[in-house]
């Protein structure tokens, strides 16, 4: 067991707490966020500290940490909160919910998150600082760069590469053997069918709405 200061005291940092308590071995005993951010005393029940003195109230030699920000200005917010708390000296924990499938071979950084109903199959590589929410299909030899979240349901076919701090929405599909660059926000929906450069957003095609009418379809 690890007891463990969660920064953030937001909707992820919520849900960080749930799964902690009730799926791991890992004790929560504080949340920090930057001083300036601080509108209140505690959450969850427990003390929220700033994370300028963090380590004067929880040094890194008892305690650990795990970063809860989402995929605020396309992963920056959270890769930079990752490295200042590494360089405080924390070791970052991930975390893989006992319902998500694997074989136990797959390669996982730190500060990771994995929520149920993942599907990870054989030799997948998992870079440091990313989130997997729920029920996605992660297909095999695929290789996750650093600082990425991936929404739910999303298929990522074999042998795909996904670039560092990239964004998938729900549902996005990518076909097999392809490389997305980095920085890159796939929305929701989204059909990826040929690899992709940095910094692009890509979105599904959009069609027309038609005008609500009351009228019964003939047969």
């Amino acid at each position: 067991m690890s007891k463990i200061v969660v920064f953030g005291t937001a909707a992820f940092a919520e849900a960080v707490h749930f799964y902690l308590a009730n799926d791991s071995e890992h004790e929560v005993v504080a949340f920090t966020v930057h001083g300036s951010h601080m509108n209140q005393e505690s959450f969850r029940g427990l003390p929220i500290v700033p994370f300028e003195t963090v380590q004067t109230a929880f040094p890194p030699d008892d305690y650990h940490m795990y970063v809860a920000i989402g995929a605020k200005e396309v992963n920056e917010v959270r890769a930079r909160v990752y490295q200042e708390a590494k360089a405080k000296g924390y070791t970052l924990i991930s975390y893989v919910n006992s319902k998500c499938t694997h074989w136990g071979d797959t390669q996982i950084g730190d500060n990771c998150f994995i929520f149920e109903d993942n599907t990870i199959q054989p030799f997948v590589t998992i870079g440091n600082n990313v989130v997997l929410w729920s029920g996605n299909h992660i297909g095999h030899s695929v290789t996750i760069g650093d600082h990425c979240f991936i929404t739910s349901h999303v298929v990522i076919s074999g042998h795909v590469q996904i670039g560092e701090k990239c964004f998938v929405g729900v549902n996005a599909t990518f076909r097999d053997s392809i490389a997305v660059g980095r920085s890159c926000v796939i929305g929701a929906g989204a059909l990826i069918m040929k690899s992709t450069k940095d910094r692009e957003v890509y979105v599904p095609e959009r069609t027309t709405p038609r005008p609500f009418t009351s009228e019964r379809t003939r047969l």
